[in-house]
């Protein structure tokens, strides 16, 4: 029973250190003040906000560092790392000393290296403590790296509402106070005996305790951190109550004596077998596999049906056969489909089937697109003459992305009464997407920026928690970390190219604009500032959404036949 506290402590750590570590999320709070200390144009802030998500590229570092450094270790050379990228920018936004573009650059990469550590060391937390769940543990936690900004925003409200660089130095502190307060959890990690399946299924059913719990810290997050009518006493309050929030999950060892009476009333309503976040269970997949050697053995003998199987091997459609021609979109769709889920890719591999680049532009055109619109949100508010609600819009974008990552794993705790393939999903979340830029670009009013923010929001936020199961059910549980950075390599190259995009737009239109007579900076103002911008990234989440479609009906086969065999043979 201690061990089992225990590992719900670390769940609780692993939940600190994400909601206080997606610093990245808050850069468009003071990007406006230091575009201007700087006395830089929009296309080099713009790639200062590159260089954060460049910190991506090396993740894998931190990886390489696991294997010869103890996992507390890791976290505060992540720590560390942050307080040195942030703490040198707070001092020269704040014009206590002064450096070159080149070495602020260096800075932004620092900290977001740093970003990508933390992450690692969360999943391998979660990794070690929940062998059988934990893809909910990580889908979990993860989403919390999405409430960073609003949490951020309600603590520099606490302390002084006017400060923009504020920011900086929070971002420098809190992660490393955060890494001391989990390092006890952390270093007392228990060692835990495979958990019996009866285990696992009250496992989950916390697990939907502590997702209902997440809920009601989003809406209090959106409800009183989206606001700039406080003061600093109710602020203060307020961020108070955010905390209280954060600590009550380690009330678990206590609602675990309390897990039968859950599972008499709400388990029974659920299918939690197993996983509920990543669809392929591990020993679901074996079998499933199994089963499909077995149908390919009786092919051979002439006993499975011609229809469903292509003379090497990969799958048909029906209807693809009945006819002499094809189209062009049925060829697409049918040429070199997936046979199963769960097939392991090796980098090679991955790179020559086609539907990992349906999906890379999906989330090219997606998620990636959306992470660049929130990195320009100050500069939007700032041109529509909406600088005072830049924080409010910080928050919404934080909130909602918040809830888009929570709603990644409802899926899957509906599957037994409503089934539809992850990359089905996927596309449902990509339509908002494309409805916010057009909505941005019909109307430059306060309702249409915060209705646009939002919608963007979700839909990033359900994209980039939903990532890691689709790669991991495509192409193979085994090589996922490979596999998925590989894919993420989208968010840098997307970042500086959308970037450069709104950058240049900008920079085209405030030739003739205001300049801020400090630091000789040019500030646009007016619609027409990002309107092309809005147009084109409209387009272009057009052309993502047509991809994930692309990529459901090239994997919807896969995943119906999966969840057939796992309904009919499996359970």
């Amino acid at each position: 029973m201690a061990g089992q506290s225990r590992k719900w402590m670390i769940l609780v750590a692993t939940i600190w250190i994400q909601a206080f570590t997606g610093t990245n999320f808050d850069f468009s709070a003071y990007s406006s003040v230091l575009k201007s200390v700087l006395g830089i144009s929009q296309v080099q802030l713009n790639y200062l906000a590159v260089a954060s998500d460049m910190g991506k590229v090396f993740g894998w570092s931190s990886g390489l560092a696991l294997m010869y450094l103890p996992l507390s270790v890791v976290l505060f050379i992540s720590a560390f790392m942050g307080f040195i990228g942030y703490g040198l920018q707070w001092l020269v936004i704040t014009q206590l000393i002064t450096l070159p573009y080149f070495l602020v650059f260096l800075l932004c990469l620092m900290a977001g290296c740093s970003i990508c550590w933390f992450n690692t060391v969360c999943f391998v937390l979660c990794i070690r403590n929940f062998p059988s769940n934990q893809p909910l543990a990580i889908s979990l936690t993860v989403s919390f790296n999405g409430v960073s900004a609003a949490l951020y925003t309600l603590a520099a409200k606490a302390i002084n509402p006017s400060s923009s660089p504020l920011y900086l130095i929070l971002n420098a502190i809190i992660p490393l106070i955060t890494s001391f307060a989990a390092l006890i959890p952390i270093v007392r990690q228990p060692s835990l005996d495979p958990l019996p399946p009866e285990a696992v299924r009250r496992d989950s059913v916390i697990f939907l305790l502590l997702n209902v719990l997440a809920v009601l810290t989003g809406v209090y997050l959106l409800l009183f951190g989206s606001t700039t009518t406080h003061d600093a006493s109710s602020s203060r309050l307020l961020f108070g109550g955010a905390i209280v929030l954060l600590i009550f999950p380690l009330c678990i060892p206590g609602i675990a004596y309390a897990r039968d009476w859950f599972k008499r009333t709400i388990h029974s309503s659920f299918r939690l077998d197993g996983s509920g976040f990543i669809l392929v269970d591990v020993d679901d997949l074996e079998l499933h596999k199994e089963l499909l050697t077995r149908e390919a053995s009786n092919h051979e003998n002439g006993l499975l049906d011609p229809l469903l199987c292509s003379d090497n091997g990969l799958v048909r459609s029906k209807n693809s056969s009945l006819g002499q021609s094809e189209g062009c979109c049925e060829t697409v769709i049918g040429k070199d489909q997936l046979a199963m889920l769960g097939q392991e890719h090796s980098a090679k591999d991955l790179v020559r089937r086609l539907d990992f680049w349906l999906y890379y532009v999906a989330y090219f055109c997606g998620g990636t697109i959306g992470l660049v619109f929130s990195n320009n949100l100050g500069q939007i508010a700032q041109s529509l003459g909406q600088s005072s609600n830049t924080t409010t819009l910080v928050t919404l974008y934080s909130s909602f992305s918040f809830f888009g990552r929570l709603l990644s794993a409802v899926p899957d705790y509906i599957r037994g009464k409503l089934y539809f393939a992850r990359t089905g999903w996927l596309t449902i979340a990509l339509l908002p997407t494309p409805v916010a830029f057009i909505l941005l670009a019909m109307s430059g009013s306060e309702a249409a920026l915060h209705t646009g923010t939002a919608l963007v929001g979700l839909s990033s936020g359900f994209i980039f928690a939903a990532a890691v199961s689709i790669t991991s059910e495509l192409f193979g549980p085994n090589n996922v970390s490979v596999n998925h950075n590989i894919l993420i390599t989208n968010i840098p190259i997307g970042s500086l190219l959308y970037g450069f995009l709104a950058a240049t737009v900008y920079d085209a239109n405030a030739s003739s604009g205001l300049r801020d007579v400090v630091s000789d900076s040019v500030v646009c103002m007016g619609r027409h500032c990002y309107y092309l911008t809005f147009v084109w990234w409209g387009c272009i989440s057009i052309l993502g959404l047509a991809s994930s479609v692309m990529l459901f009906l090239r994997t919807k086969h896969a995943y119906d036949n999966f969840e057939h065999k796992r309904t009919t043979q499996l359970y």
